[in-house]
């Protein structure tokens, strides 16, 4: 868990990552190739290793990860950002839920499903607004988790949500 809270905060770069911390990154993936590249690596690619880094946090959990969390919603790849809405959802981590609001005017909306999700999921009724703009969302999935969210909100905080 410390290595991937080392990439996730990018204490290691990209550079490091597939040189000398590359057992490292092995060990994370379970792969000896991870992403399938051949060396050397694009350093286009390198945001992958912040992506594996978050995905661990899917499986294993340390409470003193939600600081590293909080960066990383702040990450300048969606896909990292993506995984920090997942986790959200997953653990129930309210205290991560305002640097997600951003998330739901991301282009993409898979990003924006995931960011309304996990504030389904660890909001707040006063965040109830905030998912309820994308209730119109041109993309189906999106307006899907906007309605789960609302029904999930209700239920959590046992009050209706206007």
């Amino acid at each position: 868990m410390d290595w991937a809270v080392a990439f996730l905060r990018g204490d290691v770069s990209g550079e490091d990552a597939y040189g000398v911390a590359l057992p490292r990154l092995v060990a994370l993936t379970g792969s000896d190739n991870p992403g399938g590249w051949k060396t050397p690596v694009d350093p286009v690619n390198y945001y992958w290793i912040r992506v594996w880094a978050a995905r661990v946090f899917l499986y294993v959990w340390r409470d003193d990860v939600v600081d590293t969390l909080l960066l990383a919603a702040n990450d300048p790849a969606w896909r990292v950002r993506e995984h920090v809405a997942k986790i959200t959802a997953q653990r129930e981590l309210g205290q991560l839920v305002d640097a997600l609001l951003p998330m739901l005017t991301h282009d993409l909306p898979r990003v924006r499903a995931a960011a309304v999700r996990a504030i389904g999921a660890a909001g707040e009724y006063e965040h109830a607004a905030a998912i309820r703009t994308l209730t119109d969302d041109p993309d189906p999935s999106v307006r899907t988790a906007v309605q789960r969210a609302q029904t999930t909100l209700e239920a959590r905080l046992d009050r209706p949500i206007p």
